[in-house]
């Protein structure tokens, strides 16, 4: 049963203001603005469409659930690998410094509130990892921490945009309500592949990476 004390700490774990930095990082969008692929409100909605069911449903959430069973059965063994593979995963310099960086933070967090990770604080940890480590803990159940990750995910790409593209602050609560029936989707997709299926293939999202690293002006570190 999901109790309130459950329901309290998934808010805090998702909350824009968990001291992660996940507002620093535009994970490609930035790049892609400044090429020109994104201009409008339109635009934004199907590149982040397309990350939530592409990236998020085939990599992310998939890793989410395996790493907090790993957890949970404390299999440190499998937990290691999955973490592997979430970083091995990340297509350039910039997206493993974003799960890297968020994975630190969180990994600082969870030790100061006593909660024992079975990483050194100088392993490389994914973001991903960690949530899934501090959800477990918690007793909060696979599809209510991925709904919350995901919401986390989304949350940030449309500060950035608010800022970037620009949108307005209407506009950004109005592609928030259009974006969010994508978060069970992904999920329900995550659920379904394979040890094998898991991984995304997104091109243009590793060529905007790439070039945000060299771009002449930017905000975000991704």
């Amino acid at each position: 049963m999901l109790t309130d004390i459950h329901q309290l700490r998934l808010l805090q774990l998702s909350s824009v203001s968990l001291p992660v930095g996940g507002f620093a990082f535009s994970q490609g969008l930035e790049s892609s603005i400044d090429l020109g692929w994104v201009r409008t409100k339109s635009d934004t909605f199907e590149a982040l469409s397309l990350q939530l069911t592409e990236g998020l449903g085939r990599l992310d959430l998939p890793l989410l659930q395996r790493a907090m069973h790993s957890f949970g059965q404390t299999d440190l063994k499998a937990l290691a690998q999955w973490n592997d593979l979430a970083l091995a995963c990340r297509e350039t310099q910039e997206l493993r410094l974003t799960d890297t960086a968020m994975g630190k933070a969180l990994a600082r967090l969870l030790r100061s509130l006593d909660i024992e990770l079975p990483f050194s604080p100088e392993e490389p940890l994914s973001f991903v990892t960690g949530y899934a480590m501090a959800a477990s803990h918690w007793g909060i159940p696979f599809h209510t921490a991925a709904l919350g990750f995901s919401w986390a995910w989304l949350e940030n790409q449309i500060a950035a945009a608010t800022k970037l593209v620009p949108l307005g602050q209407t506009d950004a609560q109005r592609l928030l309500g259009e974006l969010q029936p994508l978060i069970p989707e992904a999920i329900a997709l995550a659920t379904t592949l394979e040890d094998d299926d898991i991984g995304a293939c997104l091109p243009a999202l590793a060529i905007a990476s790439c070039y945000h690293e060299t771009q002449y002006s930017r905000l975000f570190r991704s």
